[in-house]
């Protein structure tokens, strides 16, 4: 964990937030500042900067963050009718460095 990065805090249970859901390995939340209808951040609870800076053992924690977006996918309208975007970097738009996934649904956006 990184007690400067509010993921980790959120986490950690620091700072409040309602969790859509969470296992072991990730948490689902309410993205702050939504774009769509429907809008979660998927984190893996494993601080890891961005995906440039994952490791090849990271590998089953990455393919639980998918798995994670196919679980909350089933309690959507549409379960089959979502955008998971990562950011990577600043210049890709990513504004928290830590590892998370943009689950979007409600409104489709071209180009991403």
């Amino acid at each position: 964990m990184n007690q400067s990065c509010i993921f980790c805090r959120i986490i950690n249970k620091e700072i409040p937030s309602k969790f859509i859901a969470e296992n072991e390995y990730c948490i689902v939340i309410n993205d702050i500042a939504p774009r769509a209808p429907i809008h979660y951040l998927i984190i893996p609870k494993k601080h890891i900067a961005n995906l440039h800076a994952a490791e090849p053992s990271d590998a089953q924690l990455l393919g639980q963050v998918l798995l994670m977006a196919q679980e909350v996918a089933q309690t959507l309208p549409e379960p089959k009718a979502f955008q998971l975007v990562f950011n990577n970097g600043q210049q890709a738009g990513q504004s928290v460095f830590h590892l998370h996934a943009h689950l979007i649904s409600g409104k489709f956006f071209s180009g991403l």
